[in-house]
């Protein structure tokens, strides 16, 4: 979730009254924005792993995985659900899955050969079922269909939408704060309803 604003009311704002509901102030303070990086694991409906950075780049992605790799060693095999961004398909994630999966074989070079040269030759590989990490990904203009975009609408309608942030470090505290609650009290598989149907039916 890229753009996190820590926005901050300039004045209080009204409390609700009888009849009347809380008042907020429209201008605002913006202490800049961080992007929000989560696992979440479907199993259990928990998010785990989650980070708030400035950057979201393809070493953030690369150390979210290892980390979430890390936190498990026994486990065999491993499936991640992804959109299409180029730092799902980085060529050093290529090269991490191919050591972690014990593939030795040349790669290429990035934009050149073999498996490194595209975004979709890289997708391809990190999508091989064989391996011992294996990523899927969403349809374009589909990410609704990953379950992380379900939880990210919560995180926004309980913690973001009328939040009050004084800086980015308050922002990140309290949305770390929220993620652990959420796991402690709230976590539970989603109830998946979609039925595969086309959408324009």
């Amino acid at each position: 979730m890229t753009g996190v604003q820590a926005l901050e009311r300039k004045h209080p704002s009204l409390p609700m009254v009888s009849g009347k509901v809380e008042r907020r102030e429209f201008e605002y303070k913006r202490h800049g924005t961080l992007s929000l990086t989560c696992n979440f694991d479907v199993a259990h409906g928990k998010l785990v792993g989650c980070t708030a950075r400035q950057t979201r780049n393809e070493k953030d992605f690369m150390e979210l995985i290892k980390g979430r790799l890390n936190s498990d060693p026994q486990t065999l095999q491993w499936h991640f659900i992804n959109e299409n961004l180029k730092t799902h398909m980085s060529a050093s994630l290529v090269c991490y899955v191919a050591q972690e999966s014990e593939i030795a074989i040349d790669l290429g070079v990035k934009g050149k050969s073999g498996i490194l040269k595209s975004k979709a030759s890289r997708a391809e590989f990190l999508s091989d079922p064989t391996h011992r990490i294996v990523f899927h990904y969403t349809p374009k203009h589909a990410s609704w269909m990953n379950q992380i975009e379900i939880w990210f609408s919560i995180l926004m309608r309980m913690v973001l939408k009328r939040g009050n942030f004084t800086s980015k470090d308050d922002l990140k505290r309290k949305v770390l704060a929220f993620i652990e609650y959420y796991n402690r009290t709230m976590a539970k598989p989603f109830k998946w309803t979609y039925q595969g149907r086309a959408l324009t039916a």
